[in-house]
């Protein structure tokens, strides 16, 4: 592929992900390449690549959250026929499904990310982008270029923006977010703690342990990565109210919300929750198109 035909993006909005890929074209002032797309009575996706694609490099925008096996199904199909028709294929996947089976915990699991980035090669994807990934220790898992971009720095500036905090402390719910509630207490300029949890690997049970730091009074962040359940963020809402905490805000960057985890986590006592919008959802009030766009024009 010449130089001068692989300047500048062509943006392919997945299914998933249509509203975020125009934001990502508009900063990168890239155009959209038009697919005509559409889900049969039975389930099944169906696609129609519309624009002339030959020698051009493209982004696929297609995040894969619930339902988790149809939007990687389209991924791949879109990544194998923009291959098949001569262009350049980079995925920015924003919510990376499986990324939190990047290893075996016990014994005969399947690591199921590995699978995923085999399957994203063999259809000819040439590089991947996701944003927050779970352990960034999934990326190794690929055999392709694989980047995860930070979320954090804006989800600060959110807060920091939107709230007068007094006394304003950030909290991870649990050790592996550590690194995580670091960045962001440090864009802030506040102090941060985490919680220790013990999750039961068989049942899912977590059992909160006690709080190290005081709360009396102070604002609290609680800051995570991925709500699924809600479970864990409600249990250290409830325990940081109990402990005095004045307001318990939280925020995260992949709001997955399954079932009643918003209305659970309010009755918790939740001022807000907010999250990005790598998933579409209620509380998706944080853009990452400019992360990604970034990104990109530095390719």
């Amino acid at each position: 592929m010449s130089a001068d035909k692989k300047k500048g993006w062509l943006i392919a909005p997945g299914p998933a992900s249509k509203d975020l890929a125009v934001g990502v074209a508009e900063r990168l002032g890239s155009d959209l390449i038009e697919i005509d797309t559409k889900l049969f009575p039975d389930g099944e996706s169906y696609f129609r690549i519309m624009s002339d694609v030959m020698d051009r490099r493209i982004a696929i925008v297609q995040s894969t959250y619930p339902p988790i096996d149809r939007h990687i199904l389209q991924l791949l199909f879109l990544a194998h026929k923009l291959n098949e028709d001569g262009a350049e294929v980079h995925v920015i996947v924003p919510y990376l499904a499986y990324a939190r089976q990047h290893r075996v915990f016990l014994q005969g699991e399947i690591v199921s990310l590995g699978v995923f980035a085999r399957l994203l090669r063999s259809v000819g994807v040439r590089r991947i982008v996701t944003v927050g990934i779970h352990n960034v220790e999934g990326l190794g898992l690929f055999s392709i270029p694989a980047y995860s971009v930070s979320a954090i720095p804006k989800m600060a500036e959110y807060f920091d923006k939107i709230y007068s905090l007094k006394e304003a402390i950030a909290v991870s719910p649990d050790l592996g977010g550590s690194v995580r509630v670091e960045g962001f207490a440090r864009v802030l300029g506040v102090d941060y703690f985490t919680l220790s949890k013990v999750r039961d690997r068989v049942t899912g049970e977590v059992v909160l342990k006690e709080m190290e730091k005081d709360v009396q009074g102070k604002d609290v962040i609680l800051v995570d990565d991925i709500i699924s359940s809600g479970k864990t963020i409600e249990l250290a809402a409830l325990k940081l109210k109990d402990s005095g905490a004045r307001r318990v805000f939280a925020t995260c960057v992949h709001p997955l919300l399954t079932g009643d985890a918003l209305d659970r986590i309010k009755k918790a006592g939740v001022e807000e929750l907010v999250g990005t919008n790598t998933i579409p959802s209620p509380i998706s009030k944080i853009d990452v198109a400019p992360l990604l766009a970034s990104y990109l024009s530095t390719l």
